[in-house]
């Protein structure tokens, strides 16, 4: 640990409060762990009012599933929005956890304060399991038409097979990392007052924790294991699940960069919902002097970044349709963005390239709490129609013998007509986000959602010096 500092800013009475701190005032670590421990056992009334809120959606989502199942699943046109939904948690929620894991790896000290709410967002992956499984049955036969899988004999389902073994191993992977994470804190929680029930579940989570120097070596080496493995695993599951599930069921649709595309969207969306869960923290759940200014100034500049990557990614899809000028080319730029899906097309451009991009090449909305959390906003609306207009169109086809898209426009021209979201399918929309949503509040009540360990670790790098009139935070450098 490097001990020389640098000032990172004006802190007159506390750095916390004023955005420049990475822990609230000058807090001793015995106060940050009663802090943040004793709120895992607090249950305020609006917080009540959000489980019931989102339960009830959930409990609709649900119904509407249901319904739609009592149909049978040879109708994939009747699923496409579920499957936009199953692809708009696995893209936002499942990409969440690696903000976690990149800012670690920077070693920065701003993502302290955040590490723990991105992490707690590998729970969601539980309802994106069981959510695949009836997708197991809707991925019709690769037989006879192009796919990813064109060296690999068929039978039955088995690419179904495969693709829901690998979102298994993602969602494994990344509860053994928020478990892994969450070990030190589950040690503090289990011995403050935790309740009967909670009490045995950490006991049995947490007895062989320590808390010695080895420990905390292992603790950390598990850490970058698990970021690795988790990492690499997303980037897998978005390049089999948009493949399989969108670009394998348009006929004529050859598309390299798309499945790189999906993942940047992920990592896009993934940010932008810490970002606006940390302003949520931050303003309505009482964790303001420890998520300072310094976290949203930080993520803007990589949110902006991420948009003008989102914009190259598009048009190089774009500009290899519209110069290759082949019939097919134009029938998919036609279906897929400027005609029959236009409208979602828009909304998703809008949403992940222009809006933010137009607000982050400011400063003053950079450097504002609010400015970035509105941009993150508009992101994950973003993300959402770009796995509309992914999905429900290749929903929407049946013929996939064919092997280009003008063929379909000949022989079946009304599986090309845009398939509109009916009140049932805005119910599992609606339901599948409350599900990931009232998922992470639960977790609130078992973990901190703020890593208590990693704050407390902040407390060694950082201290408050009088120069002048006014009091500077000096940080530390880690090794």
């Amino acid at each position: 640990m490097a001990n020389n500092g640098h000032s990172n800013g004006h802190a007159n009475g506390h750095g916390g409060a004023h955005g420049y701190g990475v822990i609230g005032g000058e807090a001793s670590e015995q106060e940050v762990t009663q802090q943040l421990v004793g709120r895992v056992f607090t249950t305020s009334q609006p917080f009540m009012l959000a489980v019931l809120v989102l339960g009830v959606l959930f409990v609709l989502g649900i119904v509407a599933f249901a319904i739609k199942a009592a149909d049978g699943f040879d109708d994939r046109s009747n699923w496409g929005y579920y499957v936009a939904t199953f692809s708009f948690l696995i893209t936002v929620f499942g990409s969440a956890p690696v903000v976690a894991i990149a800012f670690r790896i920077t070693k920065n000290h701003f993502r302290r304060a955040a590490s723990r709410a991105s992490e707690m967002f590998a729970l969601v992956g539980v309802l994106s399991t069981l959510m695949f499984i009836p997708l197991i049955a809707l991925l019709p036969s690769f037989e006879g038409r192009r796919s990813i899988w064109f060296e690999v004999p068929m039978h039955g389902s088995l690419p179904g097979y495969a693709d829901f073994a690998s979102v298994i191993v993602l969602v494994v992977c990344g509860l053994a990392l928020l478990y892994v994470s969450a070990l030190p804190d589950m040690a503090a929680v289990s011995g403050r007052g935790a309740g009967p029930i909670r009490s045995l579940l950490y006991t049995g989570l947490v007895k062989h924790w320590r808390g010695t120097e080895r420990q905390w070596a292992v603790h950390k080496g598990l850490l970058a294991i698990l970021g690795a493995l988790y990492f690499m695993m997303l980037i897998f599951v978005h390049m089999l699940v948009s493949a399989d599930f969108s670009l394998a069921m348009v006929p004529g649709w050859i598309d390299a960069i798309m499945p790189a595309h999906h993942a940047l969207a992920g990592l896009q969306s993934g940010l932008a919902a810490v970002v606006v869960t940390a302003f949520i923290l931050r303003t309505w759940c009482g964790y303001r002097e420890y998520i300072g200014r310094d976290f949203f100034w930080s993520c803007s500049k990589l949110l902006l970044a991420m948009s003008l990557l989102w914009g190259y990614f598009w048009f190089a899809e774009f500009n290899t349709f519209w110069y290759g000028r082949k019939p097919e080319e134009q029938e998919n730029v036609k279906f897929l963005m400027v005609g029959t899906y236009a409208l979602p097309f828009y909304l998703n451009m809008f949403g992940n390239f222009l809006i933010p991009f137009g607000m982050l090449i400011w400063n003053h909305v950079r450097r504002c709490v609010i400015g970035p959390t509105i941009a993150a906003c508009f992101i994950l609306v973003g993300t959402l129609f770009m796995m509309i207009r992914f999905y429900v169109p290749a929903s929407s086809i049946t013929d996939l013998g064919v092997h280009s898209i003008v063929d379909t426009r000949a022989s079946h021209p009304e599986e090309l007509a845009a398939i509109w979201p009916g009140a049932l399918d805005i119910l599992l929309i609606l339901g599948g986000i409350s599900g990931a949503l009232l998922i992470f509040l639960l977790g609130t009540r078992l973990l901190p959602v703020l890593s208590v360990w990693e704050i407390k670790e902040g407390l060694l790098y950082q201290v408050m010096r009088p120069l002048l009139r006014g009091r500077y935070l000096v940080l530390g450098k880690p090794e």
